[in-house]
């Protein structure tokens, strides 16, 4: 049971040049380092958030389908839902029916919903027998994500080392306060994601 990238972004939500602004360098003798700290930062932001900063393809892995009707996919915003597998009784992987269930990309966070007259298939109750894979991502950061992401790279930049003069290097407190308000933590999530 887990989530995974299948197709990473195609492209940062904070660009080299906004990042080289910030960080005061002129020349390009460090983008490649500067590119890589965006990602990083990305990254760190997006698990402290448990959001998807930028569109990617996701897989999510289950054990079995949801009891009820709906199935929640973390990561948000939703943007899509590709395809829908599972491994029969038999242990046969197919792919259930688009025309089975709704795709909900406006509510966070985003789910299927199995139409009226219809089931959750049975699965063979191995792990990882349910595959759901689809797109989510934001298709832009509010300027307070961008602000913590400028802060994320800015102090990655400065402290290229885990420990300095004696003390462990931790991300500036302006992180979390600018964070902390993106923060996606739905119980109804969490607990399907751990039946």
């Amino acid at each position: 049971m887990g989530i995974r990238i299948v197709t990473p972004p195609e492209s940062e939500p904070l660009s080299l040049a906004d990042a080289k602004a910030h960080l005061r360098v002129d020349s390009d003798d460090e983008d490649a380092l500067i590119g890589a700290l965006i990602s990083a930062a990305r990254l760190t932001a997006e698990r402290q958030c448990w959001r998807q900063f930028a569109p990617a393809t996701l897989s999510l892995t289950l054990d079995e389908f949801p009891a009820g009707p709906l199935l929640y996919l973390p990561r948000p915003p939703l943007v899509s839902v590709t395809a829908v597998k599972y491994r029969d009784l038999a242990g046969e992987l197919h792919t259930l029916d688009a025309a089975n269930y709704y795709v909900d990309a406006t509510s966070e966070p985003g789910r299927l919903m199995l139409k009226a007259g219809h089931n959750w298939p049975d699965v063979n109750l191995q792990p990882g027998c349910v595959q759901i894979e689809f797109v989510a991502g934001a298709s832009e950061l509010a300027a307070d994500l961008k602000a913590a992401l400028l802060l994320i790279v800015g102090h990655l930049y400065a402290n290229r080392e885990a420990v300095a003069a004696g003390a462990v290097n931790e991300l500036p407190l302006g992180v979390s306060a600018l964070l902390s308000l993106h923060r996606f933590r739905d119980q109804r999530v969490v607990e399907q994601l751990i039946q």
